[in-house]
């Protein structure tokens, strides 16, 4: 967890100066102390200065990181075996999404997600089921991977279009007549819900989230960028431009 600027600057000073502040007298102490309020005071620029440089160390140090945990997790980010892949499945960028169905980050972002892929046509896109905000997201993402794992990938989006987009609570009976209005039998789907395969996805999942320090969603991977939380449209086409510029 980062240190609040203010706490962070001052702790850094404090420790650079402890060994000198050490072998002062008391009232050597004191003016030394009055000096530093009195500079400050008269230049309060500094402190926002020094914040600013602070920051920027902060989010250097946050972004290799993040390239780090890429770099590790490459093979099971892009290359599972059993999260959905759309897109362009030859694009020349990937666009991967930890996503949550009862996020309503992950429901704002759905549209705009769509219309990046479908616009720019050289986009791969997968989708992470990454259930983080209780039961109903848990009963959600059940179905969803149930759906893939009888049915097939074309079924799957067609039933996480349907999840994403869902305002009442993903029970059984809202569920089968989810399946039913899919065009598939709901009892092997809803039998399938509960089965180790499934459970297993989840598992995995969420083992890779933990493992990458994902705790929110929706967070997105394009390329070698990480991105923890909702981007606007207009953001992540930038992002996409940006990589491909390298």
């Amino acid at each position: 967890m980062r240190l609040p600027f203010f706490a962070a600057l001052l702790t850094s000073a404090a420790l650079l100066a402890a060994p000198a502040h050490a072998e002062m007298s008391d009232t050597e102490r004191e003016s030394f102390r009055a000096e530093v309020k009195s500079y400050l005071l008269e230049n309060p620029e500094v402190l926002v200065e020094a914040m600013n440089v602070l920051q920027d160390r902060q989010d250097q140090a946050a972004a290799a990181q993040d390239k780090d945990l890429l770099a590790t997790y490459n093979e099971a980010l892009n290359a599972d075996g059993y999260s959905w892949v759309g897109g362009n499945p030859e694009g020349d960028i990937t666009v991967i999404e930890f996503m949550d169905y009862r996020c309503g980050y992950c429901r704002k972002a759905y549209t705009e997600v769509e219309e990046l892929v479908k616009a720019d046509g050289n986009i791969r896109f997968i989708l992470k089921e990454y259930p983080i905000l209780g039961e109903d997201s848990i009963a959600s993402a059940r179905f969803a991977i149930a759906v893939q794992q009888l049915h097939g990938a074309d079924a799957y989006k067609k039933a996480h279009d349907a999840l994403i987009t869902l305002r009442g609570t993903p029970d059984a009976e809202t569920l089968g007549r989810l399946a039913t209005d899919l065009g598939l039998d709901p009892q092997p789907v809803l039998a399938k819900m509960n089965s180790d395969e499934v459970t297993a996805v989840i598992a995995q999942n969420q083992d890779l989230g933990q493992k990458m320090s994902i705790s929110g969603t929706p967070t997105f991977i394009i390329n070698q960028t990480l991105l923890r939380g909702y981007v606007p449209l207009d953001g992540m086409q930038q992002i996409v431009a940006d990589e491909r510029q390298g």
